[in-house]
């Protein structure tokens, strides 16, 4: 998806508006840049990504043909709290936190989003695209990248089995309530956590608290043997998992739309217990 939104929206002389808040986004950055023009507004590499740049301060080209955000960052453990205010339309990877809260569809020229995180197992892939949008894509596209294509039939073979357990995970989170009460839940998820990691100086979040994600909770123990320790000790209380991304280290605890509340009280149980012992 990186590849293929450049490759049907930005033509060679037109200009597309990235915000580059981590890993992914830089990845599509580098996609978008073989096709056209790409203005960076704003990055927070600056301060290891640990932080969503306000958005007062970005440079958004005028006349952009979409500005493309990653709504969730699931390396750094940061989201965005609102979705961006500009005149164009948004272009969103929504891979990591799609249906884990409402969006305001009317925003948006497309949303891409793997399946992995909250839809369903991977190999399918979730893309949303308006109608007039869609329009303005290039003539001039292969008929398999071309989103009008798979917009106007099921063009080709789908991952039976994925879809299968996409219309699984579905039916579950209706039955839930649907988005709204799963919103409430992850909310309630994220506060006990946090709560946690705030409660002493021991553990120390790794996000800016104002961009804190609600899938991707992200800290650090006062030591790195001590973050070795506690995943360790962890994973021998069937608390998996919990080793932070391999390029920046620590602590990540990944708790999804299917992540339960139990699984959240015993991460804090025992964070409560591994302070008691070490701290």
């Amino acid at each position: 998806q990186f590849y293929q939104v450049a490759h049907n929206f930005l033509p060679s002389d037109g200009v597309a508006t990235y915000v580059n808040t981590g890993n992914w986004s830089t990845k599509a950055i580098a996609e978008a840049r073989r096709y056209g023009g790409v203005q960076v507004a704003a990055s927070s590499e600056d301060a290891q990504f640990s932080y969503i740049p306000s958005e007062a301060g970005w440079d958004v080209a005028e006349d952009s043909v979409y500005l493309h955000y990653t709504s969730n960052n699931t390396i750094f453990g940061t989201q965005y709290r609102t979705e961006p205010t500009v005149s164009m339309p948004l272009v969103c990877d929504a891979s990591s936190d799609f249906l884990s809260r409402p969006l305001d569809l009317d925003r948006y020229g497309l949303i891409y989003a793997g399946a992995q995180k909250n839809i369903g197992p991977a190999g399918a892939t979730v893309v949303l695209v308006r109608d007039d949008f869609l329009q303005t894509r290039r003539a001039d596209l292969p008929t398999m990248m071309d989103y009008g294509t798979h917009a106007a039939k099921l063009f080709n073979t789908p991952p039976v089995f994925a879809v299968y357990m996409v219309e699984k995970v579905l039916r579950w989170l209706d039955d839930l309530g649907g988005i709204p009460a799963i919103q409430v839940v992850n909310q309630q998820k994220a506060d006990l956590l946090y709560g946690r990691i705030d409660r002493t100086a021991f553990y120390s979040g790794t996000a800016r608290a104002d961009s804190r994600s609600l899938m991707n909770v992200t800290f650090r123990l006062p030591s790195a043997e001590l973050d070795a320790q506690f995943i360790a000790e962890a994973k021998a209380n069937h608390l998996l998992n919990l080793k932070g991304y391999r390029t920046v280290g620590g602590i990540r605890a990944s708790i999804y739309n299917a992540c339960p509340m139990e699984a959240v009280e015993a991460l804090v149980s025992f964070m409560d217990d591994f302070e008691a012992a070490n701290g």
